[in-house]
């Protein structure tokens, strides 16, 4: 059975750039834990804060494939396989 990657850590924020007005904010926790990047935010400034969060959620559940287990990250292509070293890979054939 595969692993499942792992879940992400994504917060919704609701910021008001100006009085009365709202918008959401969608950032990322890194791997240190203690950074954190801007992963999306609104286009446009709602009128309440209720609707800039409402807005924000909806936002984040479009970058979740199944919302039943989260936003996951994407898993990285396993490695190419090392070309052999010789017979049954120790190295070259003895004399």
């Amino acid at each position: 059975m595969a692993t499942a990657a792992r879940l992400r850590r994504i917060a919704v924020y609701v910021d008001e750039p100006e009085k009365g007005w709202f918008a959401w904010v969608l950032i990322e926790q890194q791997e240190g834990f203690y950074e954190w990047t801007e992963l999306d935010a609104a286009d446009e400034w709602l009128g309440s804060y209720q609707e800039a969060m409402a807005a924000g959620l909806m936002a984040l559940q479009a970058l979740t494939e199944d919302l039943k287990i989260g936003p996951r990250a994407r898993s990285a292509p396993p490695p190419a396989p090392k070309p052999p070293a010789g017979p049954f890979g120790f190295g070259s054939v003895l004399p």
